[in-house]
């Protein structure tokens, strides 16, 4: 379990580096930051989760972009490019998949609540 912990710290300090997201794929990166095998990382991960790894990468990305959306400073592309996605269609599907909103239907559901809250 603490090689679970460090794993999972990998990944949220990748996601949400401060320097945006490494140019090299999410393996390679989280097998060189632990000095492991990534199938071992990975097959490791997915017993004691119940989750693959890579499922639980898209739900860390899928949770910065609801960030990113919030803060509103960047557009979709922008954040695209940031968590290094290939495109914003693919940004957008994944978040569809995860989320069961697109990303302009969440910006506009979060904004109007916001509105109302002020209002109180």
């Amino acid at each position: 379990s603490i090689l679970i912990e460090k794993i999972k710290a990998v990944v949220i300090e990748m996601i949400h580096s401060a320097d945006g997201f490494p140019n090299e794929n999410f393996s390679d990166y989280i097998s060189k930051a632990l000095n492991y095998d990534y199938t071992y990382l990975a097959n490791t991960f997915s017993e004691v989760k119940g989750i693959t790894l890579q499922h639980y990468i898209i739900l860390n990305k899928i949770e910065k972009v609801k960030e990113l959306i919030l803060y509103n400073e960047l557009n979709l592309t922008e954040i695209a490019y940031q968590l290094n996605y290939g495109s914003v269609s693919h940004l957008s599907a994944q978040f569809k998949k995860i989320t069961g909103l697109s990303p302009s239907f969440y910006k506009k559901m979060k904004h109007k609540r916001k509105e109302n809250l002020e209002d109180l």
